[in-house]
């Protein structure tokens, strides 16, 4: 599998002498998950071109500090390119920013939430049980860094991670080709720390401070990095009738 990474954004400034691009954040969540991946990344929110999606492999589609209803000329033709790989049955992952794109583009509502700021390590509960999470248990705990949220997910998809926070955490489509989360499993949590130090004054000193010590919670990002990575590679394996036909 060839993993085509649309990056929509870039890591903060103070934060780039310290921390890698969001796209190599991914590459080094698979590799340390086992499941390295050949990757291309496409950096949308700088002027690169979307491809056919007929020509790819699978997709993932990076968080950003934008949000789904700011005035960018890319995300117009990000849209397009979602429904467009949604019709052909190509594998997609939405995080973050990815995961509230994807649904905006299929019929959603996105917004910034009235419940403010998420950081830190949130525990997500398991609904139902995705066939993609094979041996999870009834929740999950992944580190997060939002404000905006996906408030209604399209009729295409259906919940598979929640929290009294974030409702519609985690979404898998019907058509067995897209999932997407709110959390970041690819964030380390050394820069996860970096990050939500430099939210202060931003957001409330009570809601670092709780995301700071959110970090002694067990994280369950690498599991969730290896279930993704193996759930991408098997979708990719798989010829779409659909994307196969003339």
């Amino acid at each position: 599998m060839n993993l085509t990474i649309i990056e929509t954004g870039e890591i903060p400034e103070p934060l780039r002498h310290r921390f890698v691009p969001y796209a190599d954040m991914f590459g080094q969540m698979f590799a340390r998950a086992g499941r390295p991946v050949a990757t291309q990344t496409i950096a949308v929110h700088r002027g690169d071109p979307l491809p056919e999606p007929q020509t790819l492999d699978a997709v993932l589609i990076t968080g950003s500090p934008a949000g789904v209803y700011d005035p960018l000329p890319w995300l117009d033709p990000l849209r397009d390119f979602i429904r467009a790989a949604y019709a052909a049955d190509l594998p997609m992952l939405g995080i973050c920013f990815g995961h509230q794109i994807i649904a905006d583009a299929l019929g959603g509502e996105v917004r910034k939430s009235e419940k403010g700021w998420g950081m830190g390590r949130h525990a997500y509960r398991v609904v139902g049980a995705p066939g993609f999470l094979p041996g999870v248990g009834e929740s999950v705990s992944i580190l997060c860094s939002h404000q905006d949220q996906v408030i209604v997910p399209p009729a295409e998809a259906e919940v598979f991670l929640a929290s009294p926070f974030t409702p519609n955490d985690g979404l898998a489509y019907r058509n067995g080709r897209v999932v997407t989360l709110q959390p970041h499993p690819e964030f380390a949590d050394d820069y996860a720390i970096a990050l939500a130090d430099l939210r202060r004054g931003r957001a409330p000193d009570a809601v670092v401070d709780a995301a700071l010590a959110s970090f002694t919670t067990p994280s369950d990002s690498p599991a969730m990095g290896r279930w993704l990575a193996d759930w991408l590679i098997a979708a990719a394996a798989q010829k779409s009738p659909q994307a196969s036909r003339p």
